[in-house]
């Protein structure tokens, strides 16, 4: 048998990953503004980074917002087209090795799948998610360039823009240690530097998706997240996460090649 492509068309970026004998292999990410420009050239440079020819690839399977512009075959090879909330449950759990989770797939928006084995099911979703960040970034920091923020950040200090329960108790409330976040930039300090907010900004977008998470998980009776998309490679997210972990007990999941997430899931479902 010949070797299956996931693609996942997205609004400015395309994924796409190959599997043979259900091997993940070669994952590219491609970014253009056309979603037809971005597929076709994810794929010639798929085809041409692993010496391969059309008639190696058995079938093409295509998910995503873009998808919805590809009609008909790719370069001859059939092409299938699949639900993308379907795609990011079964890509979730793959990746993942979890047999049931709650898959987030952060793109510029979030989305919130149920994973259960077969059973696959999307329960809602955020406008919160890598457009807040840029948006956000844009308009307070005059910073348009997601590494440059990412870097921006590093040096950042939460204590000079977040509210936390140590500023306005002086004890624990409830179960909630004194670092908790009470209101992001609930105490914007005039000595907050762009560093400092720029970690704030990524602190509310990620705290915003974890705790819609938490309550997902709370709902579904689930005990364990997987995160994947973009946002996943932001160097924040993991302490952020961990930071929930350890106050819901619940786990946060963040798999090798997790921005493909959507694309392999693709790839594992049957035309």
């Amino acid at each position: 048998m010949g070797k299956i492509v996931g693609i996942d068309i997205g609004g400015s970026t395309t994924k796409i990953v190959g599997f043979d004998n259900g091997s993940m292999f070669s994952p590219i990410l491609v970014k253009a503004t056309d979603p037809l420009s971005s597929m076709y050239g994810a794929f010639g440079r798929f085809l041409n980074e692993n010496g391969l020819q059309l008639s190696d690839v058995d079938h093409v399977m295509v998910t995503g917002v873009g998808s919805t512009f590809i009609e008909g075959n790719i370069f001859s090879i059939p092409a299938y087209r699949v639900d993308e909330f379907l795609a990011i449950g079964r890509g979730g759990l793959s990746l993942s090795g979890l047999n049931r989770a709650i898959i987030v797939s952060m793109g510029t928006g979030t989305a919130y799948v149920v994973a259960d084995g077969d059973r696959i099911q999307h329960i809602g979703g955020t406008g919160v998610g890598g457009g807040t960040l840029l948006g956000l970034s844009n308009r307070m920091l005059n910073v348009r360039n997601f590494s440059d923020i990412i870097d921006m950040a590093k040096n950042g200090n939460l204590t000079h823009v977040d509210l936390t329960i140590a500023d306005i108790s002086h004890g624990e409330v409830g179960n909630l240690p004194k670092e908790t976040t009470a209101s992001n930039f609930g105490k914007m300090s005039d000595l907050a530097t762009k560093a400092d907010i720029a970690l704030g900004i990524i602190n509310l977008v990620f705290q915003t998706i974890g705790m819609m998470a938490v309550f997902a998980c709370r709902k579904e009776n689930v005990g364990d997240v997987v995160l994947t998309g973009n946002l996943t490679n932001v160097p924040q997210a993991r302490t952020i996460f961990d930071g929930l972990t350890k106050l819901f007990d619940i786990n946060f999941h963040i798999p090798a090649h997790a921005e493909f997430a959507t694309a392999a899931g693709a790839a594992l479902i049957k035309p």
